[in-house]
């Protein structure tokens, strides 16, 4: 692959658009599997028995990994396999499959680029005119997102329906909610009225590269409905890092120590003021019991000392937005990209030496 480039950048004259050089190492693949999460499970299913088109796709790649010496003739016995999660057992599982793991966060470059906007947006600087005190964006329950619904039903237990600015699809990928088989059933509802209480999204997928000002002066704090929960890898996308850009105090639904990968990229969290224990909670329908006491424990403040918590967020979120998007934390995750591939070069080069 050769890839062209506009240098420098924003450049527009036809000089400007030259080869981007790349070092060169004999045969060594590399597959990209950056944005969306690894599940060797699904991986070996598919690699055994294909079914259509798409399935057929993922074997290719899983066998590609797995065969790579013989199936793309590649001089090492290795390929790099690109991807954006730390402690994650399916890492692991490649690793021990002929593949040499490379880890960068891309969902950081890419919503820089999905959310620049927000950095000038006016709108976004205008005094708050909050109308619901938590913005939950709740659109997809299939999955790894299963426990949205069990979310969704706790929010209702809780009386806070109210206090949220919350949707709830009754289908999803053709699926009806209660007509869902739960992977992990510990997520399964006892309600079966959840629709009832909840408008349907409005927006399709395409809306994750995008913000609504509107929700964000409406609002004082985002609940983070990340895709991984019920794991424990890290594994944060731009549902993390939208608030960050908007300048918005957030809960984050996470796997547990997910606040702590977020201080390793230099931001603030806010565990000064709020109750942040339930990020190192390990059992997944208690981590959601703790993150719904904590909403309600703040939605029964008083006016005025909810006011003053507002206050107190406000300067970790300009800390945290400006930090965003700052030169410093957009080269250290290119130099963490860059290294990473370097190192994972070197193990598979050296092993041939």
């Amino acid at each position: 692959m050769l890839i062209y480039r506009f240098l420098p950048h924003g450049s527009r004259k036809i000089d400007d658009c030259t080869p981007l050089q790349l070092c060169t190492h004999r045969n060594v693949k590399m597959f990209c599997h950056d944005q969306e999460t690894l599940n060797y499970k699904d991986y070996v299913m598919l690699a055994v028995k294909p079914v259509n088109s798409v399935q057929l796709s993922y074997s290719v790649f899983e066998l590609a990994i797995r065969r790579n010496h013989s199936i793309s003739n590649n001089f090492h016995n290795q390929s790099l396999l690109l991807h954006s999660e730390m402690h994650s057992q399916d890492v692991k599982w490649f690793e021990q499959h002929y593949s040499v793991g490379v880890y960068w966060w891309s969902h950081a470059v890419i919503a820089r680029d999905w959310f620049r906007y927000a950095e000038v947006d006016i709108a976004l600087t205008k005094s708050k005119s909050v109308q619901k005190e938590f913005l939950i964006y709740n659109r997809a329950w299939t999955g790894l997102r299963e426990y949205r619904i069990k979310f969704t039903e706790l929010v209702l237990d809780h009386n806070l329906q109210n206090q949220c600015h919350l949707t709830f699809n009754p289908t999803d990928d053709g699926k009806h909610w209660l007509e869902h088989k739960f992977v992990n059933f510990t997520f399964k509802p006892n309600r079966t009225d959840l629709n009832q209480h909840f408008c349907p999204t409005a927006v399709d997928a395409s809306a994750s590269a995008d913000y609504n000002s509107s929700d964000y002066t409406q609002t004082a704090i985002e609940v983070v409905l990340e895709t991984v929960f019920d794991d424990t890898k890290w594994h944060l996308t731009e549902k993390t890092l939208r608030p960050i850009a908007c300048g918005h105090p957030f809960i984050l639904v996470s796997t547990p120590g997910s606040l702590q990968y977020l201080k390793r990229y230099g931001f603030q969290t806010f565990g000064e003021y709020i109750d942040e224990s339930y990020d190192s909670i390990q059992d997944p329908v208690q981590r959601l019991e703790a993150v719904v006491k904590l909403m309600q424990s703040i939605a029964n403040l008083p006016d005025q000392q909810k006011q003053t918590l507002h206050t107190q967020l406000a300067d970790i979120c300009k800390f945290n937005k400006d930090r965003f998007f700052s030169k410093e934390f957009f080269n250290q995750v290119v130099d963490e990209f860059k290294i990473n591939v370097d190192r994972g070069f070197s193990l598979i080069t050296d092993s041939v030496a």
